[in-house]
């Protein structure tokens, strides 16, 4: 970097313009340009994360009694009691219960009359 500064110093002192000028543009052109690669990656990166977050956020907030989930290790079940940070599934043919926490909640199979509405308007 070191040398570029130099060699774009060396090109201004030949072609008769004051060095600080064409220093204090090479200053401002790679300010603007960090800034655009810090905005690309709030739009494609940052963003996009944060809204799956919200979504999940929202399912695990409107889970109910009798939905069919499946956790993040890929245990299927049916909720059979909610509690304030955990669900107990019924699972198996043996209709055994697990208790799990709600961050650990990946999907709803169960669609509900509101999701019906709102996948029907998409």
């Amino acid at each position: 970097m070191n040398i570029e500064i130099l060699s774009f110093l060396l090109r201004a002192e030949s072609t008769g313009q004051p060095a600080e000028i064409n220093q204090s543009s090479y200053l401002f052109s790679s300010v603007i340009m960090m800034v655009i690669v810090l905005a690309m990656m709030y739009f494609l990166m940052i963003r996009p994360q944060r809204k799956k977050e919200k979504e999940a956020k929202e399912m695990r907030d409107n889970l109910q009694i009798g939905d069919e989930v499946t956790t993040i290790g890929g245990i299927t079940g049916i909720i059979v009691r909610k509690s304030e940070d955990t669900v107990v599934i019924e699972t198996g043919g043996d209709r055994s219960k697990i208790r799990v926490k709600l961050w650990a909640i990946s999907e709803n199979a169960t669609i509900h009359d509101a999701q019906e509405e709102s996948v029907k308007k998409k």
